[in-house]
């Protein structure tokens, strides 16, 4: 990963120092945690599941839970990176695009998710929310045929959970425990729509903040892009990392084109380290 120069340091220091400020963190800071994103430079061609087929095509839940047991076994194994870590070492609220939950598990104590988080499942008729690990033991069992491990950080797994691969014939859905309904992971899929109460804590994590840091996200969808439109608006500062050009990057005050972990440690260094003392002058 491309490091930040000390100049980018310095500017993303001086931007955010004595100010409060929100990260705003997309795919790109969970891929040195082996969780590969969608639109980086180095980011494979997907096709993720759209909100409308998951809910209205049982072929189409039958190709997504195939593909997310397969997917989880590496995905529900990821831990925090360096990236994560410096975030909740700065105590930052953090606004995530990521479902991975790992902002929370690095210790980060205000983080809206706001896309949902993998490990949990809904149903869509009764509510009622589940753990996504307990689902995968109910999926383990209901398709014993289906072995093997995809290791984190390979090109089929993908960022939403499931996996690249081919859809195995006669694979087994299970439905929910408390009145047979519709299980859909709690995560917002392509075409579906954020929960608007979800969305107005973000805007008020912005409106409190004076300044908006961007790391790992393209801001190609309007979901993480309206938040720094919102912010540059406001005339606060925003601050872009990201190793590719973003939808947002015309709005930027610092644009750093380098690694997210490297970048957010080193504002860490940079806020956490103190200044050196003069030396004393004879007079």
């Amino acid at each position: 990963m491309q490091q930040p120069t000390t100049s980018e340091v310095e500017r993303l220091v001086d931007l955010v120092a004595g100010r409060r400020w929100v990260a705003l963190t997309g795919a790109g800071l969970s891929t040195d945690s082996g969780i590969p994103d969608y639109r980086g430079p180095n980011a494979r061609a997907t096709n993720p599941i759209q909100y409308a087929d998951f809910m209205r095509r049982p072929e189409a839940r039958r190709r997504y839970w195939a593909r997310s047991l397969m997917g989880y076994r590496s995905f529900g194994t990821a831990v925090p990176n360096g990236g994560h870590e410096a975030l909740a070492a700065l105590g930052v609220p953090v606004i995530t695009q990521n479902v991975d939950g790992l902002h929370s598990a690095a210790g980060s104590r205000r983080v809206v998710d706001l896309h949902g988080l993998i490990d949990r499942v809904i149903c869509m008729d009764c509510g009622d929310l589940s753990s996504r690990s307990t689902l995968q033991l109910r999926l383990e069992a209901a398709n014993p045929e289906i072995t093997g491990t995809i290791p984190a950080g390979s090109a089929e797994l993908r960022p939403d959970g499931d996996a690249d691969i081919d859809d195995p014939e006669g694979f087994i859905v299970p439905a929910c425990e408390l009145c047979s309904g519709l299980l859909k992971p709690d995560v917002v899929f392509f075409g579906e729509s954020v929960p608007l109460p979800r969305v107005a804590e973000c805007y008020a994590l912005v409106d409190e903040a004076e300044a908006l840091v961007v790391a790992g996200s393209s801001l190609t969808v309007m979901s993480g892009l309206r938040f720094v439109r919102h912010a540059a608006k406001s005339a606060k500062p925003v601050a872009i990392v990201n190793q590719g050009a973003t939808r947002g990057d015309e709005l930027a005050t610092v644009r750093v084109a380098a690694g997210t972990t490297q970048t957010l440690q080193a504002i860490l260094s940079g806020l956490t380290t103190p200044s050196p003392t003069p030396s004393p002058t004879n007079s």
